[in-house]
């Protein structure tokens, strides 16, 4: 096998992989209504019979009599703010009604507010809404009242509520908001105040829309962990119907690339987690415990700890139940995961993430550079050798077989792999792809500054001239750098290949700028300094070679 081939194939396999999500990601559907369908019987994700635990369940909406119940009680709205966070409760239901992050910005501008994790319209339901027995949506919102308040001196806030279900059910809600970390404590108390046994399943849902405006580079939906595997589902798949886990489950939540809402179940071995879409993009996740049954006079309590925050390592870990398993990078998470801990490292030190980025990327050239110099080195004796290459082609060119065994003697006597000049790149691949995952999923380059026209190294790298240019808005600096160091590597690494394949290379750099023009800068300066450190060992083997 020939290294011009080789390595031909291993940059065009590259290039799909990294063209995959700009070229084939679907952009969003436009709204529609759209009918959710019931699970199927049999498969992975499915509805299954466990005893003691109920069927799942779609919420339903609520009746016009309902509806109009609901807002004849609407009740008042109690602010909540800690130090990282600020929320407000409505008595109505004791939902949350909005939760705002203290420490991230809704877009990059400086005045354009705290970011909003809930964003309801006109109709939606609420998040953290419970219902006893009854099929949540099936029944009038609980309606209830304010019996305490108290703010402890750890700076967490209690707050405790009341209310009664129309059968007769007394609830007693007490919600602690923690201070340092983006973490409630819910507590419910359910009390039989009737004369009758009464049997039923506790239920508590989340409704949620995307954080932020749909965006293709970035991933939306509801991920949980089920018996001990983390389960992610994309927002469009439950377009084709409703899904549902039975057994142990760890916690449910809604997600995207950088913030998570989740619950975690405290009270219950087995539990039973429905999500379902309500229309083109609100994703209701109903998490229902086993059934159980409360005499009169009796009380039952129910405990839950719930995460409105960010998706960093530091804050998930801090919380707890196993929540930073929801940093998912896929295939790549073995190396991922270390990659993010040097990022991080490194910005501990030198306090901005376009200089970590850069002495990431210093420090995996300096892991990788013996390889890349055994292969640059093979390379420069593989040029050597294309005259008498092109003696044997010519020679056997009517026998491609004993052409083949010629050049395998020719690569014995003259000691040179013909694949050893791909071999570094092989390697590099896989580190490649754990970089990029780490800079296109991670919060910390969210709105995180490098310097001059770079001010958020999580969007694609534009320069402003006054006025937008077509399909760009901004000149693409940057990438336009990266493709031309990209060239002058492809000029300098020895010319192994007939001229024909020689000349298809040379497209490879305008091809990977093409596709790096949408990508996040973060990973465009990856690129461009680890393009920089090879044209220097090239540049030191080049000369070495000619000494």
């Amino acid at each position: 096998m020939e290294t011009q081939r080789i390595f031909l194939a291993i940059f065009l396999s590259l290039a799909i992989l990294l063209g995959y999500q700009y070229f084939f990601v679907p952009t969003p559907p436009p709204a529609t209504e759209s009918t959710v369908a019931s699970s199927p019987a049999n498969g992975k994700g499915e509805e299954k019979s466990l005893a003691g635990v109920p069927a799942p369940v779609a919420p339903t909406s609520l009746s016009s009599a309902q509806t109009a119940d609901a807002a004849i009680r609407l009740g008042r709205e109690i602010p909540v703010t800690t130090s990282l966070y600020s929320a407000v409760v409505t008595e109505a239901g004791g939902m949350v009604k909005s939760f705002q992050l203290k420490d991230y910005r809704e877009a990059l501008a400086k005045d354009s507010g705290n970011k909003e994790l809930l964003r309801p319209k006109s109709g939606d339901n609420l998040p953290l809404n419970f219902s006893w027995g009854i099929e949540p949506g099936s029944s009038p919102q609980v309606a209830y009242e304010v019996v305490s308040r108290k703010k402890e001196q750890d700076g967490t806030t209690t707050l405790s509520m009341r209310g009664k279900s129309p059968s007769g059910l007394e609830i007693v809600r007490t919600m602690r908001f923690l201070d340092r970390q983006y973490l409630m404590e819910l507590s419910i108390e359910v009390v039989n105040n009737t004369a009758a046994p009464l049997q039923g399943a506790p239920y508590l849902t989340l409704d949620n829309r995307p954080f932020s405006e749909v965006n293709a580079m970035v991933s939306v939906g509801p991920a949980l962990l089920h018996d001990g595997v983390l389960e992610e589902i994309k927002a469009d798949d439950l377009k084709k119907g409703s899904k549902s886990f039975t057994g142990k489950i760890g916690w449910a939540a809604y997600e995207d690339n950088y913030f998570l809402c989740g619950i975690v179940p405290r009270t219950g071995e087995q539990h039973t987690a429905h999500f379902s879409l309500q229309d083109e993009n609100r994703v209701t996740t109903v998490l229902a415990g086993a059934s159980e049954v409360i005499q009169p006079g009796q009380r039952q309590q129910y405990t839950y700890s719930v995460y409105f925050g960010p998706k960093t390592m530091e804050a998930l870990k801090a919380v707890g139940h196993e929540l930073e398993r929801s940093i998912n990078f896929g295939w790549f998470d073995v190396m991922a995961k270390p990659t993010l801990y040097l990022l991080n490292f490194f910005y501990g030190y030198v306090g901005n993430y376009g200089l970590a980025i850069i002495l990431v990327t210093v420090l995996i050239k300096l892991l990788f550079w013996p390889v890349s110099q055994k292969g640059m080195k093979s390379m420069k004796t593989m040029q050597k050798l294309q005259p008498k290459m092109a003696k044997l082609r010519e020679k056997y060119k009517d026998d491609k077989q004993l052409q083949q065994q010629e050049m395998i003697k020719l690569y014995q006597t003259y000691k040179v792999n013909p694949v050893g000049g791909c071999l570094p790149m092989v390697i590099q691949i896989p580190v490649f792809f754990a970089l990029y995952k780490v800079l296109l999923q991670t919060i910390e380059l969210r709105h995180a500054p490098f310097f001059l026209w770079i001010t958020d190294l999580a969007a694609p790298d534009r320069l402003s001239v006054g006025f937008d240019l077509p399909f760009l808005g901004g000149i693409p600096v940057l990438t336009l750098l990266m493709g031309a160091t990209m060239f002058l590597q492809q000029k300098m690494t020895p010319a192994t290949g007939d001229p024909t394949q020689q000349k298809v290379m040379m497209f490879m750099p305008v091809i990977f700028t093409f596709m790096f023009l949408n990508f996040a800068s973060g990973l465009v300066l990856y690129w461009f300094v680890n393009n920089l450190l090879s044209i220097g060992q090239q540049y030191l083997v080049n000369r070495h070679e000619a000494a």
